[in-house]
């Protein structure tokens, strides 16, 4: 008896030990799963694979299935900052919302330029809630594009980008952003019209803009425009309302850069933190038969050069600028522009157009109107300055 009941409590020993052990080892376990778990938790699924649409899907599968594919790939955007205002003696504080769409795994987004302009701070969150601050890569008011990177301890689900080449009016299109703050809102519409012109906060047109009636608001600058395919095929940028203040309340007409240019400009910004342009150094309006009455010159075509950049390319070549208001005694008209390298420059718009056409340090040859004279020389571009 004594034997058995020294082998009861040998067994009974043994037992507990290896009980103590398994908990232990939950415990242990458990805290990494915990862990583990928590970052998963907020890591977009990348069990799923993109779904290859047919186009004669009803259009209720053909969302929802896009929805669901891309809503991981985008970000709801808040900016902070420090702006100057009227009436107050220091910065008051501001606060921008806005969307960006994820194009790399490892943590590049594109958004809109005009949506982190100024701001101090960035927070991203994730459509599982996952909240991070981000870094601008680059910005390029011109296009209003800008490129953000944030660094999170998993893969991050990158949005297929499409070619906005093959767009065509009519096409279905669908908008997914943050409209008012409101996360993984989706729209759809269709291609209203391709090849708009929109003018930049630095006065620069962008060219080549997608329309589209799917519902765009303000919180949806900076996201997505997709195809049936579920690929990006525009960065939504800008609302028209006939309302005062200009953009405000969707009324039926949304704008979206296409993204074949998104593509070249954020390739550009990640490389070198900026996009390169080539410039003549001068700032103009264009002649019409109404200016050119005001200016008493015999050309009714052409571009006025208001101002000339100091040390800039047309400053050393002499081309002049306007010399004191027209009521001025002392007046004088500047130059009138009338062809670079054999185009005509009808409009400030198109000389631009022909500057970009060239690469920094081409010759080009700009032929101009002078107190009653016609002029031609010879300008190396130079590099637009980033400010």
């Amino acid at each position: 008896m004594a034997t058995d009941g020294s082998d009861r409590r040998v067994f009974d020993l043994f037992f507990i030990a290896v009980l103590s052990g398994i908990v232990t080892g939950l415990i242990i376990f458990g805290a990494g799963f915990i862990y583990l778990n928590h970052i998963s938790f907020f890591a977009p699924d990348q069990s799923r694979t993109t779904v290859f649409l047919n186009e004669s899907l009803n259009q209720d599968v053909i969302v929802t299935s896009v929805f669901e594919d891309l809503k991981d790939s985008v970000v709801h955007i808040t900016s902070r900052g420090l702006e100057a205002e009227e009436g107050f003696e220091e910065p008051v504080p501001t606060r921008g919302q806005g969307s960006g769409v994820i194009i790399s795994g490892d943590g590049y987004i594109i958004t809109n330029d005009h949506v982190v302009s100024g701001a101090s701070e960035i927070d991203i969150r994730l459509s599982t809630g996952y909240v991070t601050t981000a870094q601008v890569i680059g910005s390029d008011p011109s296009s209003d594009t800008a490129v953000l990177k944030i660094n999170v301890p998993f893969e991050l689900k990158a949005a297929p980008l499409g070619d906005s080449n093959d767009l065509k009016p009519g096409e279905l299109a669908i908008a997914i952003g943050n409209p008012f703050g409101f996360q993984n809102t989706v729209s759809i519409g269709v291609i209203s019209a391709l090849n708009r012109t929109l003018r930049s906060s630095n006065n620069f047109n962008i060219n080549g803009v997608i329309q589209t009636d799917a519902a765009v608001n303000p919180g949806n600058s900076g996201g997505p425009l997709l195809n049936s395919k579920g690929e990006v095929i525009g960065i939504t940028t800008a609302i028209f309302s006939t309302l005062q203040g200009g953009f405000q309340a969707f009324q039926g007409i949304g704008f979206a850069i296409p993204i074949n240019s998104v593509k070249e400009i954020s390739t550009e910004l990640i490389e070198s933190g900026e996009v390169v342009r080539p410039w003549l150094g001068v700032t103009g309006m264009t002649v019409t038969s109404e200016v050119s009455e005001v200016l008493g010159v015999s050309v009714s075509e052409g571009v006025l050069i208001i101002t000339v950049v100091e040390d800039g390319p047309a400053a050393s070549v002499g081309i002049r600028g306007t010399l004191h208001d027209p009521s001025d005694p002392g007046f004088t008209p500047g130059d009138i522009i009338l062809e670079m390298d054999g185009e005509a420059t009808n409009t400030i718009d198109r000389l631009v157009e022909i500057i970009l056409e060239h690469e920094i340090g081409s010759i080009v040859s700009v032929k101009y109107f002078r107190e009653g004279s016609v002029y031609e020389v010879n300008v190396s571009l130079g590099q637009r300055p980033s400010e």
